[in-house]
């Protein structure tokens, strides 16, 4: 039906006669002449018809935004005056001669040009008018050309496409599991995969030795901006391998999808423990683009008699630490406000600070609420460890350790993104030597990663003082975000059932869950280990989105709903019955 894309032409056409097919994106009437800007995947092409195509003119006065019309026509140079820099075809224009309307339109519930803001309700309601927009299909080419570099690269270095099931059973990944009900296997369900991650070990065992999957996962856990209730990773498995070539190829990887399509060379990706990560910059993802640092002076705090201090430095599980803002005086009481009632969301009680006037004046040069309670020789101590000069801000987190790590973690990214404080556009990272576990909250243990994970010691060790076991897992950070995560696993069945038993998994939970597995540890299986990106959170930093609904086609709502579809929806009582489901009634609230 067409010869061209719309978007495609330009001056090496002229002369030729084209047959294009798209939509209306703008009509104009200019004395007598009709003006179509006709738009398809490839971009928009200005099209001009005068009387003397005769019926075909009649036709094209017809039309309205969002017609989908074939148009036959003849490019053309633009004269100088109307030549339009702002268009990829601002050169040319087609002249045109015959025009059929495919399909009439009703108008649009919203316009859809890039310069004008929608809700995002509507715009997912009508999402398939949504994905029209210039912005989205850019973003959907974008994702294609990714997922073809990555798929080319793997390809190219022996990894195996293969597929792995959706239909499989729940296992303990961190998240709830969608449940899908058996219908010939009553009163049993299926779960959809929050990973491919025991099918891809068990690829290992089978020989495969490379594999890789553009997988679809499922989590039914609470949404943010840069999750989605059904997910895509880039899946990466390899057997006789070690934690470095597994971070190489996969570093390798990513620099070439960026190199190859923004042209950005990341250079090499450092590498960072997880502990210095945490004691630096308060997160496991640390954005290495703000050049501000945390900095521990819970030494310095113990003998004050101020007791926001004191009780928590004096406690085995307490903090305090320090952050300094630098020129940060400009900061007004108002913002210091709103960051406290900020580092309240993670927990935090309150946000003390000193302002630098003049550091030589340790009685009358700090201005701050508490340097009344800091003796003299402890306020000197904080300038020197801080580094602070004339006109910096210190901001002080005091509490137990988790919640001064996560406060001043994310105020200092706040502070990062309110004050353009980044040094480069582009900051990877490795944090690798990660705890193997961490407490539950009620006297146990839970795995950091998941519990295929190997330990960094031996079984005797990990038993001995689980506390203290660092497992080989690393992850790749960009700009403050996990990509993706991996490790190596467990090959052995006497480390995976010491693993189970810190986690307090018991040999009979273990088997019912995990037999198929446990059981093909002891069939010959490889050291092997592997590593998962987030497709969508890549896609999403590439193309400086503000959330991953941006770069996926048909997302689901912050309630894991689709709005376009109205689902999730209701069952009639006869499939009910078929999955002999019954549903309960709800009670009332009482009045």
């Amino acid at each position: 039906m067409r010869t061209s894309y719309c978007g495609v032409l330009g001056a090496e056409h002229i002369d030729q006669e084209v047959t294009l097919c798209g939509w209306v994106d703008r009509r104009r009437d200019h004395g007598g002449v009709i003006f179509v800007d006709l738009r398809d995947r490839e971009g928009i092409v200005q099209v001009v018809f005068d009387p003397d195509c005769g019926e075909h003119f009649a036709l094209a006065d017809r039309v309205r935004s969002e017609y989908v019309l074939q148009v036959t026509g003849r490019v053309r140079a633009r004269t100088p005056e109307t030549v339009n820099p702002e268009m990829a075809t601002g050169q040319i224009e087609v002249y045109g001669l015959a025009v059929q309307i495919l399909n009439a339109s009703e108008t649009p519930p919203f316009p859809l040009d890039q310069h004008n803001k929608v809700g995002e309700e509507v715009r997912l309601k009508y999402r398939y008018l949504d994905l029209r927009r210039p912005e989205m299909l850019s973003n959907m080419r974008f994702r294609s050309r990714v997922t073809n570099i990555i798929r080319n690269f793997l390809d190219q270095r022996g990894f195996l496409d293969i597929e792995t099931p959706i239909l499989t059973r729940a296992t303990p990944e961190g998240a709830r599991d969608y449940l899908v009900p058996s219908r010939t296997h009553e009163g049993k369900f299926f779960a959809l995969p929050q990973s491919p991650q025991l099918f891809k070990q068990l690829l290992m065992v089978s020989g495969v030795d490379r594999y890789y999957q553009i997988a679809k996962c499922f989590r039914d856990e609470d949404l943010r901006a840069d999750r989605q209730p059904e997910f895509t990773q880039v899946d990466v498995e390899m057997s006789f391998t070690s934690e470095a070539e597994i971070m190489a190829i996969n570093e390798e990887m990513i620099r070439t999808v960026f190199q190859e399509v923004l042209e950005v060379d990341l250079g090499h990706f450092p590498s960072m423990p997880h502990s210095e990560a945490i004691m630096r910059y308060g997160s496991d993802k640390p954005d290495l683009r703000i050049p501000l640092e945390l900095v521990e002076i819970k030494d310095l705090m113990a003998g004050v008699d101020f007791k926001v201090f004191s009780g928590p430095a004096n406690d085995p599980k307490g903090r305090v630490t320090a952050l300094k803002v630098p020129g940060g005086n400009g900061i007004s009481r108002k913002q210091i406000d709103d960051y406290t009632r900020f580092v309240g969301i993670y927990g935090a009680r309150g946000l003390a600070y000193i302002k630098v006037n003049n550091r030589e004046d340790l009685e009358e040069g700090l201005q701050s609420p508490i340097v009344k309670f800091l003796p003299l020789d402890v306020r000197a101590a904080i300038l020197d460890r801080t580094a602070a000069e004339n006109g910096d801000l210190i901001f002080f987190g005091a509490d137990n350790h988790r919640v001064v790590t996560e406060a001043l973690g994310a105020l200092r990214c706040k502070l990062g993104a309110d004050l353009n404080l980044y040094t480069c556009q582009w900051a990877p990272l490795w944090v690798v030597d990660f705890p193997m576990f961490e407490e539950d909250g009620e006297g146990g243990w839970t795995s950091l990663h998941h519990p295929f994970t190997r330990p960094a010691c031996s079984v005797e060790t990990l038993e001995a003082d689980p506390e203290k076991a660092l497992s080989i897992a690393y992850d790749m950070v960009l700009n403050g975000t996990e990509l993706g995560g991996g490790s190596i696993r467990i090959h052995n069945p006497d480390m995976q059932h010491a693993v189970f038993k810190v986690l307090g998994i018991s040999e009979a939970e273990a088997d019912e869950k995990f037999g198929f597995l446990i059981d093909a540890l002891k069939f010959g299986c490889p050291p092997h280990g592997g590593l998962a990106f987030g497709l969508d959170r890549l896609i999403m930093l590439m193309t400086g989105s503000h959330s991953i609904r941006d770069v996926i086609a048909f997302p689901k709502t912050q309630t894991a709903a689709c709005v376009m579809t109205d689902a999730p929806g209701g069952v009639d009582n006869r499939q009910l019955r078929e999955l002999n489901i019954r549903l309960r009634e709800k009670k009332p609230a009482d009045g």
